[in-house]
């Protein structure tokens, strides 16, 4: 895995995908939570193909600004691009843009994970709440 790994995603702004309907607002516009969730699957599906097998990445940080609303019906385009690793944390600088321009721009922080201990950890913390 190197820096300079590019990833896309898109979508199309539905009602499922507004503020409204998600509850982070009162407006038919795109939601800020779904851009954020947007942003991190182009960052994930990015570097995937990069990760040993049983290995995955998690989210632990985002950094992003929500910088112009964008209405029903309009396409959206989320690009990533990882400009840092310090170890297992890969650091990536997101952008979103609707057909007008940059609607969100920030930076995201992944962990690679193995996948199985992971969850071993995390499941271990209901035997540990009983």
């Amino acid at each position: 895995m190197e820096i300079g790994i590019k990833g896309h995603e898109e979508c199309i702004v539905t009602k499922e995908l507004t503020a409204a309907r998600i509850g982070s607002g009162a407006l038919e516009v795109f939601a800020t939570p779904m851009m954020l969730a947007f942003m991190e699957m182009a960052a994930l599906r990015s570097v995937q193909p990069y990760l040993d097998e049983g290995c995955g990445t998690v989210g632990t940080h985002l950094d992003v600004s929500h910088e112009a609303a964008t209405p029903l019906g309009m396409r959206v385009r989320f690009e990533s691009e990882l400009i840092g690793i310090d170890g297992r944390k890969l650091i990536f600088r997101v952008e979103a843009y609707d057909e007008c321009g940059r609607i969100g721009s920030g930076t995201h922080e992944r962990f690679i994970i193995s996948n199985d201990r992971f969850m071993k950890k995390t499941e271990a913390k209901l035997a540990a709440k009983q």
